[in-house]
Parts: structure tokens; C-alpha cells; sequence
């Protein structure tokens, strides 16, 4: 019988810093079965809207329900592919616009699985997972959307 795996928090109070990614896979490179890494990082784009350019985003989520899901979308991953490792953060709170809100790091002994896990984890991340954007706008107006 094997243990279940610990739940990491997947959140992350602000933008998700450089440094922070450039720890993560740095910590990897004494894992000398992975022959593969792939990322995805998720940024928040100053878009316009009615002629206003977005400045930044506040992330909310329910935090509970946002952890199991993601979490399952985990194991479904590593059931699915042959995964050394995954790892997904997700920005909470005010990320401005430039800032990374979303990385999601996989790990495995062959490049193709990192491409095709990669994907599969980033739509079922923005599909299944109760977080919110609320869009502040250069007037400080806002625009809320779900999975922003």
C-alpha cells in the first residue's frame, strides 16, 4: 500500500517572482532521472476595454475547494503521463499588469510527455478551477471574470 501524497498549497500571496521559478528548477538539477522540463507562465496582459487598459488583477479563489481540485488535477496528470514531478502556483490578491499570476513546472524522463502533460494541465487549470480575476482598470474601475 502507498502513501498518499502530502498537499502542497498551490497559492501564492502576490505575483510569483522570478527568482521563485528560477529556485524551482534549480532544485531539480539533482534529479538526474528527468531528461525533460517544461513550463508555463501566465502573465497578466494590459489589455483594453471600452478604451481603458487593464493595470492589473486581483485574484481570489475558494481556497478549499481551489486546493482539492487542483490537487486531483495532479493526480489525474501523473496518471495519466510518466511525470517525475509537477508543481502548480497561482497568484492570490494583486498581481499588476507584466506579472506572472500562473506557473505550472512538469518534470519527466522524455520531452514529449512535458509537451502534452503541459497542456493538459493549464486547460484543466483554467477550466476546472474556482479562481477569479477581478480586472482593475487604469480609472480604477473594475471587470470581474472567473479564471482570468
Amino acid at each position: 500500500m502507498t502513501a498518499e501524497k502530502p498537499k502542497k498549497s498551490s497559492f501564492i500571496s502576490g505575483p510569483i517572482s522570478a527568482e521563485f521559478i528560477g529556485t524551482a528548477i534549480a532544485k531539480h538539477q539533482t534529479k538526474t532521472s528527468i531528461g525533460a522540463h517544461n513550463i508555463f507562465l501566465g502573465q497578466v496582459r494590459a489589455d483594453e476595454i471600452d478604451g481603458k487598459k487593464v493595470i492589473a488583477i486581483e485574484y481570489s479563489a475558494y481556497e478549499e475547494m481551489a486546493e482539492q481540485i487542483l490537487y486531483d488535477i495532479r493526480e489525474a496528470a501523473f496518471a495519466k503521463y510518466e511525470l517525475t514531478c509537477l508543481h502548480i502556483y497561482h497568484s492570490l490578491g494583486m498581481v499588476k499588469a507584466g506579472e506572472i499570476c500562473l506557473f505550472v513546472f512538469v518534470s519527466a524522463p522524455r520531452r514529449k510527455v512535458v509537451y502534452d502533460a503541459l497542456q493538459f494541465l493549464v486547460e484543466a487549470i483554467k477550466e476546472k478551477t474556482p479562481v477569479f480575476g477581478k480586472e482593475i482598470l487604469e480609472d480604477k474601475t473594475y471587470i470581474w471574470k472567473k479564471n482570468t
